[in-house]
């Protein structure tokens, strides 16, 4: 029987373990307090290793996988881009962009297919088949960048425009789209300086709007928002853009 470590267990770590465990995987769990390195000299040779962690505690989560994992990790994060994995020297991590949500005490709620792209992509997805949640593969590189930031997208402009309007998302389309459009150009504009890439606006837009279809009563504006703002504006000011509505909303 094989084994997929899971660090952080949380809500989202907590959904992936046990659509593991329904598909038979023996599930280690590395929680907070736990040296992986440890763990890693009784289970060296997982077949995942999922890092499942906070964002706060993403970056030293990387930092601490052992050198024998590193060729199994998997990622799940808010604001995931390329950079976050390659500078911590990863090549082609296991990457799912997930679309469902998983609030204390009640089911996990999809809004669209989750993308899973990378060497573990078919064990996630069976997990998450257990789970009754959907997702579907797409290649690395490109597609899966793409997929990154149809997600940042989606989060950045409901988040940062929510500030502003609040309501759900259904309304933020129906109600304000002239500036929710200009909220998103914003954020696109961010995510090309922070990807050197240049993307399709429509493309990612129609993207978006696929997420409000899915679930139209989903709060723009969680408790992140404000330090989300701030993490924006910070990578603005790096890359010398100046992104005029989300100053707005600071302002």
């Amino acid at each position: 029987m094989s084994e997929v470590v899971v660090l952080g267990i949380g809500q989202l770590g907590h959904v992936f373990a046990g659509g593991f465990l329904r598909c038979g995987h023996t599930v280690v769990p590395v929680n907070r307090g736990d040296h992986p390195g440890v763990v890693a000299d009784r289970h060296p040779h997982p077949e995942l290793v999922l890092v499942a962690v906070a964002e706060a505690d993403f970056d030293a989560a990387l930092a601490s996988i052992p050198l024998v994992w590193r060729g199994r990790v998997a990622l799940l994060q808010n604001e995931l881009l390329p950079a976050d994995w390659e500078r911590h020297g990863f090549a082609d991590p296991t990457v799912i962009s997930v679309w469902f949500e998983k609030k204390p005490g009640r089911d996990p709620k999809p809004l669209i297919a989750s993308p899973v792209a990378g060497p573990g992509a078919a064990l996630m997805i069976d997990a998450l088949a257990a789970m009754n949640l959907p997702a579907r593969e797409v290649a690395s590189g490109d597609a899966l960048l793409f997929e990154l930031v149809v997600k940042n997208v989606y989060i950045l402009t409901t988040n940062l425009a929510g500030l502003r309007t609040g309501g759900t998302v259904g309304e933020l389309w129906d109600k304000h789209q002239a500036f929710a459009r200009a909220v998103a150009a914003d954020v696109i504009a961010l995510q090309e300086a922070l990807t050197g890439r240049r993307f399709d606006h429509e493309s990612l837009i129609a993207g978006m709007l696929e997420a409000f279809a899915g679930d139209p009563e989903h709060q723009c504006m969680g408790r992140s928002a404000p330090a989300r703002l701030q993490r924006a504006l910070a990578h603005a000011d790096r890359h010398g853009l100046q992104l005029p509505t989300l100053r707005s909303l600071a302002a």
